[in-house]
């Protein structure tokens, strides 16, 4: 079997995954910028009973779905080495070693715009912005994690062969300063984070759904920070199928993109439903 065989499987999820993400928010954009130009749309979801509030949790299962399928690619029919599976391409120096930045700035300014402009309270926005404080301690736990896993579990090699130990280095920082190779269990920041931050936006901007923009002053600056976002989780999305394809052990991936997945569970499907909590955002939006 070629190994190009199993590509329409990981591009076929993929493709379907973001149709009904962008599907579900285009028509929101276009509405907020020309008013009316999706009404029958609109019309036509509300017969269906389509809620945007349920993608979030498919777009959890899809990417499940990527990563297996991604996975089995990797196993069973290794890609050729591509421009992509080089770590130093564009996409992953420029953005994805920053996706939680590149994330936490943008829904800093979405979160304090939207809200501010819904409710006009300062409280409101600023217990919503610690939706991001959340999302940094979950940052930060997980990837120290890890990080703590690899050291405790690797050694420091003279080379990938893996033949002559430098015992002297017991941590990955140092054995890299010394141009020696580390080898542990490196559990996958990529598959943790891409999904991570990808859940975090979509469960953010779902606000948009719910409410109108008409005759507020910020609306332009809030529709283009919504589509900027849409970006962000599309490139997140295509460089989670990367690492599937190309990077990590199937374990490696599979505990990383768990620990994405409870954490966005954890907090949006379970803590954030309480009083004493940041809040939903679609909650703010119907109280608006």
């Amino acid at each position: 079997m070629s190994e190009f065989s199993s590509l329409p499987i990981v591009g076929g999820l993929s493709a379907r995954l973001w149709l009904v993400v962008i599907g579900g928010v285009s028509h929101t954009v276009c509405d907020g910028l020309w008013p009316g130009f999706s009404m029958e749309r609109r019309n036509h979801h509300a017969r269906r009973q389509f809620s945007y509030e349920t993608v979030p949790g498919y777009c959890a299962a899809a990417l499940a779905g990527l990563m297996v399928c991604g996975s089995i690619v990797k196993e069973l029919w290794p890609m050729p080495d591509s421009y992509l599976s080089n770590k130093r391409n564009v996409l992953n120096v420029y953005f994805v070693k920053f996706s939680w930045g590149w994330t936490f700035c943008s829904l800093f300014l979405f979160i304090a715009l939207t809200n501010y402009t819904l409710n006009k309270s300062i409280s409101t926005s600023l217990r919503r912005l610690s939706t991001l404080l959340v999302g940094t301690v979950v940052w930060f736990t997980c990837t120290s994690i890890f990080t703590y896993i690899e050291n405790a579990t690797g050694s420091c090699y003279e080379s990938s062969a893996l033949l002559d130990v430098k015992a002297e280095y017991t941590d990955r920082r140092a054995c890299a300063s010394s141009g020696g190779y580390w080898h542990g269990f490196d559990i996958s920041g990529h598959s943790f984070l891409l999904p991570y931050c990808m859940l975090m936006i979509l469960e953010e901007i779902v606000i948009m759904y719910n409410i109108r923009l008409e005759g507020h002053r910020q609306k332009t600056i809030i529709y283009t920070l919504l589509c900027f976002l849409i970006l962000l989780a599309t490139i997140w999305a295509f460089m989670f199928v990367c690492t599937a394809v190309y990077f990590h052990d199937v374990l490696q991936k599979f505990l990383g993109f768990m620990c994405g997945v409870v954490g966005w569970y954890v907090t949006y499907r379970w803590w954030y439903l309480m009083p004493c909590s940041p809040g939903l955002p679609r909650a703010m939006a119907k109280q608006a």
